[in-house]
């Protein structure tokens, strides 16, 4: 069976949306499929997904700089453009049967990028090839190019109840 590469987006405002992507990097990789992972905003830090992906050796690739702030907007959108490049440029290889942009809707929220270059992401894309953006905010002509669409709600968080970001449940 010839295998048809699916856009898939993970958005919404709840918890979950690189989660559930790395959960199908892991899933693809037990499957035999070459997965690559390009975070376009989180900057060099680590946490235990990393690690773990890192054991089993799927690759990520941590591109952005961490939070957008007015004083680095010049410095995060060169970054976000080096990001993009790379995944263009990855995406052409045909290298890879999985490719996770994982925080590009927010690169595009933010002004980084464009509405335009992402879904060129998609038109260049090899049939056969999976690709996967998450990210808050999810851009409506993405939404309706997407073969699968999971919305992530928020109904309750621990830090609402000022509980602290907890090593193994977010990050």
């Amino acid at each position: 069976m010839e295998r048809r590469g699916l856009t898939i987006v993970h958005t919404g405002d709840g918890k979950g949306k690189t989660t559930a992507a790395l959960g199908l990097a892991i899933r693809a990789f037990g499957a035999g499929l070459k997965v690559l992972i390009l975070q376009f905003i989180k900057g060099k830090r680590h946490s235990g997904e990393l690690k773990a992906l890192e054991i089993l050796g799927i690759e990520v690739r941590q591109l952005g700089l961490g939070f957008i702030t007015k004083e680095n907007f010049a410095e995060q959108k060169k970054s976000a453009r080096t990001a993009f490049e790379s995944a263009r440029e990855e995406i052409l290889s045909g290298t890879w049967d999985l490719i996770i942009l994982d925080e590009i809707n927010y690169a595009v929220k933010f002004g980084l990028l464009s509405a335009e270059e992402i879904l060129e992401l998609i038109k260049i894309r090899p049939p056969q090839m999976h690709l996967v953006f998450t990210g808050r905010d999810a851009l409506a002509e993405l939404i309706d190019k997407a073969d699968l669409v999971t919305e992530m709600k928020l109904i309750k968080h621990p830090f609402q109840s000022g509980i602290a970001a907890q090593a193994g449940i977010e990050f």
